[in-house]
């Protein structure tokens, strides 16, 4: 079937002259008046499809020089899995250690945070009910991995030496762990994946380009009791990371 438009026909053409190796990685690709030129297509459908590759991975514009073929980038696989939080520690340091690269990360919490609508929803509360709020920086080897907004109702946590998840005897650890010093037991996540393009801001943060693809995670943590305490949006790079999930099997006693 031919493609509906001109754009994603040059794209098509573009991309396979860059894998035979027409120009080498690093190197500046000849300009859009020049494609246009050569594919019989207005600027803008050549650089339409020039920006294609670039959220594709495999050109980068540097402003003010040009358009020019990108290393291709290492992409590694994050398993999500029941087990990740009966390690103790922090799961993302333990994940991270299996791919042997350290784990580290930055954070910034917020008390007394009222709950937006869509975040009230999500953890059965009344929109305003205060929440603390954490902004999270997940690094790998210094290099960014996953961002995160972690959201924790202050009726559960408050009083408590783990109000603030990053600071207290507490600090680094896990939310299940995190909680379970508190008695509340975590029983059950749900974590809904869905695919996006990154914006400016996170882009920057990923060290990626505006547009490139991520998978955004939305979380919840459950107490035996059904009661969400945690809800968080986790925002991996698709183009360096994939995502699989590990599902355990239950085998009745025989």
């Amino acid at each position: 079937m031919p493609r509906e438009t001109p754009y994603l026909q040059v794209a098509d053409a573009l991309r396979a002259r860059i894998k035979a190796g027409e120009w080498s990685v690093g190197e500046k690709l000849p300009s859009r008046a020049r494609f246009a030129e050569e594919y019989s297509v207005g600027q803008s459908v050549a650089q339409r499809a020039m920006e294609r590759l670039i959220i594709e991975g495999l050109l980068e514009g540097r402003a003010g020089s040009g358009t020019y073929v990108r290393r291709p980038r290492e992409r590694l696989r994050m398993v999500r899995s029941r087990h990740r939080e009966r390690r103790g520690g922090s799961p993302f340091r333990a994940d991270m250690k299996e791919q042997g690269r350290a784990g580290t990360w930055e954070s910034r919490s917020e008390a007394r945070t009222p709950a937006p609508d869509h975040i009230a929803e999500r953890l059965a509360i009344e929109p305003g009910d205060l929440c603390v709020r954490t902004s999270y920086e997940f690094l790998a080897d210094g290099m960014p991995v996953q961002l995160s907004e972690s959201w924790e109702p202050m009726a559960v946590t408050d009083g408590t030496p783990i109000v603030l998840p990053e600071m207290g005897p507490h600090a680094g650890a896990g939310v299940v762990e995190r909680m379970r010093s508190i008695g509340v037991r975590i029983e059950t996540a749900v974590e809904v994946p869905r695919p996006a393009r990154a914006t400016q801001e996170q882009a920057n943060l990923l060290g990626i380009s505006v547009g490139d693809l991520i998978t955004e995670i939305e979380r919840t943590y459950y107490d035996v009791d059904g009661r969400p305490v945690e809800t968080a949006d986790v925002t991996v790079a698709d183009v360096r990371w994939e995502i699989a999930y590990e599902i355990g099997i239950e085998h009745p006693d025989d």
